[in-house]
C-alpha cells in the first residue's frame, strides 16, 4: 500500500525524515491501512487526513518532534487512546498526529500524599490496576477504561460515573508537564497542594484540549482504596423523583459513589443487546442506579446495607408516590451484571447505527423540563428518529443520543433544537466530552463574546501561529 507522504512534496518527506531520527523509523507512521484507526474518532463521524503518526518515547522526544513540526508549518494534533466523541483530535491534511501512547511510565506511588506521577499515554485501566495493588484507588471511572488515557482525559477534563463524589478530572490533577508550541517543557510535577507562585498552569492545560500544549505526564491524586459498595437500581416515574432519592440518601448520611439514570428506551435497548430478559424492578419510566459505600472491603466477599443505610433507603422510598422495590446487587458478579444496563449504554447504540451524540448538562431544576420535551423537540425536526437519553442525574449531565437522521441537515437540526433549549435553560452544550470540532460554533453563544475573546489571547500567546491542535475549540 503506498503511503500517503509518497503523494506529497519533498518537503514533507524530509519532515518526516527528520522525525524518524528523533523517534525512530518504526515509530513514523505513513502507511494508509496503518494509519486507518488514527483517522477516524470512536464514533465514526469524524475523519481525518494526517500526513503521518509520530510516536515519541519520552519528554525529550516529544519536545523535539513539537518544535520540528511546528518550525515546518504543520499542525500538531495530539492524541491518546482517541475514544473522543466530538472529533478533538482529528487531523486536517497535512498535519502531524503525536500519539501519546508511548508516553506510558507509571511512577512508584508516593504513599504518604497518596499521589502517583504517570506518562500521558497511560490508560485509565492501568492507573487503576496501580492504585488497587497499593490500597488505593483512583476516582475518575469511565465506560472506556481500557483504551481512555490520562493525557486525552486531561485535555477534555473528563467526568464519569463518580463526579457526585470525587469531581472531574482538574480535581485529581495537582501536577501537569507540557510541551509547548515552542518546543519548551512546562513541569509542575510537586504535587504541593499548597504553592502560590503564580498562575495555575496545570488548571489552564485542563480542558484546553491540546489547544495550548502537549501534555506529556499528570500528576494524580489518590483515594483510599477496598471499599465495599453495593449497587441499586430504582424504578422512578422522573428524573426530579430520581434526584430527590438520592439527595435524600446523601441527607440520611449515605454516602453515593454514583448515580446515574437510564429512560424505559434504554431499557429495551439493552435487554435485546445483552441478550436478557427485563428485571421487574425496571417497572416504569427511567430507572436509577446507584452505588453505595458500605465501609471497607476487607474480605473481598459479598457486603450488604447496613441496617443503617437500610433504614434510609427505606424512608426516603416511602417518600415516593409509588413506592417501588430496589433490586439490590451485592456481590462483584452482581453489580457488574447490573451496571451493563449502564454503562453498555452506548455499546448498544453504535451497534445500532451512527447516532447524533449530544454531551449536555443543565441545572438540577430544569432536568425534567428538558428530559420530558426532548422526544417533542427533536420529532419536530426529524420524524421518526429514536431519541436515548442517560446520564449522571446528580451532577446534571444528561447524554443526548438520536437514531434515524436520514442526512446531514437533519442532523444538524437535531443538534440546533437540542442545544438551543439547552442554552436556553441556563445549561452548557458540553459536559464532559469538550467542545472538538463538533461544537465550535456554539462556544461564542454559550461562553459570550468577552470569555472567548479572553482564550484567544493566551491561544496566541502561547501557540501565535495556530498550530497546536487548530480548528479545535475556536472557530466554526
Amino acid at each position: 500500500m503506498e503511503s500517503l507522504a509518497d503523494e506529497d512534496s519533498a518537503e514533507l518527506r524530509s519532515l518526516l525524515d527528520a522525525l524518524r531520527t528523533v523517534v525512530g523509523a518504526s515509530n513514523v507512521i505513513t502507511d494508509a491501512d496503518q494509519l486507518a484507526s488514527f483517522r477516524t474518532d470512536w464514533t465514526r463521524r469524524f475523519v481525518g487526513s494526517p500526513a503521518g503518526v509520530v510516536r515519541p518515547g519520552s519528554t525529550y522526544e516529544a519536545a523535539a518532534v513539537v518544535k520540528i513540526v511546528v518550525s515546518a508549518g504543520h499542525a500538531v494534533v495530539p492524541q491518546g487512546g482517541n475514544t473522543g466523541l466530538v472529533g478533538g483530535c482529528m487531523a486536517e491534511r497535512g498535519a502531524i498526529i503525536v500519539s501519546t501512547t508511548r508516553l506510558n511510565v507509571v511512577g512508584d506511588i508516593d504513599r504518604a500524599a497518596m499521589q502517583v506521577s504517570v506518562g500521558a499515554g497511560v490508560t485509565l485501566a492501568a492507573v487503576q490496576e496501580h492504585a488497587a495493588a497499593a490500597d488505593l484507588s483512583f476516582p475518575v471511572d469511565l465506560g472506556g477504561r481500557d483504551s481512555a488515557t490520562i493525557g486525552g482525559m486531561v485535555a477534555t477534563n473528563a467526568g464519569g460515573m463518580s463526579v457526585i463524589r470525587f469531581g472531574m478530572m482538574r480535581a485529581q490533577v495537582v501536577g501537569i508537564e507540557a510541551v509547548l508550541a515552542d518546543g519548551s517543557v512546562v513541569r509542575r510535577m510537586t504535587g504541593l497542594l499548597k504553592d502560590n507562585t503564580g498562575f495555575d498552569f496545570a488548571s489552564m492545560l485542563v480542558g484546553s484540549e491540546g489547544t495550548l500544549g502537549l501534555v506529556t505526564a499528570v500528576r494524580l491524586r489518590l483515594v483510599p482504596g477496598r471499599e465495599a459498595m453495593v449497587s441499586l437500581a430504582i424504578a422512578v416515574p422522573t428524573l426530579g423523583e430520581g434526584l430527590g432519592v438520592v439527595r435524600g440518601l446523601q441527607q440520611h448520611g449515605v454516602i453515593i459513589d454514583a448515580a446515574e439514570v437510564i429512560r424505559r428506551q434504554g431499557v429495551e435497548l439493552m435487554a435485546t443487546h445483552l441478550g436478557r430478559g427485563t428485571p421487574q424492578e425496571f417497572g416504569t419510566e427511567k430507572v436509577l442506579f446507584l452505588n453505595v459505600v458500605t465501609g471497607r472491603d476487607e474480605s473481598g466477599g459479598e457486603s450488604g446495607l447496613s441496617d443503617r443505610d437500610l433504614r434510609a433507603l427505606t424512608d426516603v422510598l416511602s417518600g415516593l408516590r409509588e413506592s417501588p422495590d430496589a433490586l439490590v446487587a451485592t456481590t462483584d458478579r452482581e453489580r457488574r451484571s447490573l451496571w451493563d444496563w449502564r454503562e453498555r449504554q452506548a455499546e448498544a447504540l453504535s451497534a445500532r447505527g451512527i447516532p447524533v451524540k449530544l454531551d449536555v448538562s443543565l441545572p438540577l431544576h430544569e432536568l425534567d423540563g428538558f428530559e420530558g420535551s426532548i422526544d417533542a423537540l427533536v420529532e419536530a425536526v426529524c420524524q421518526g428518529a429514536h431519541v436515548h437519553v442517560f446520564g449522571h442525574i446528580a451532577d446534571g449531565n444528561l447524554h443526548v443520543n438520536v437514531l434515524g437522521a436520514r442526512d446531514e441537515p437533519e442532523e444538524r437540526a437535531i443538534e440546533h433544537a437540542v442545544l438551543g433549549d439547552v442554552i436556553e435553560r441556563g445549561g452548557s452544550v458540553s459536559a464532559e466530552h469538550g467542545i472538538g470540532r463538533a461544537k465550535r460554533k456554539w462556544l461564542r453563544q454559550q461562553r459570550g463574546d468577552a470569555d472567548v475573546d479572553a482564550m484567544l489571547l493566551i491561544k496566541r500567546a502561547l501557540d501565535p501561529a495556530n498550530l497546536l491542535n487548530p480548528g479545535v475549540l475556536f472557530g466554526g
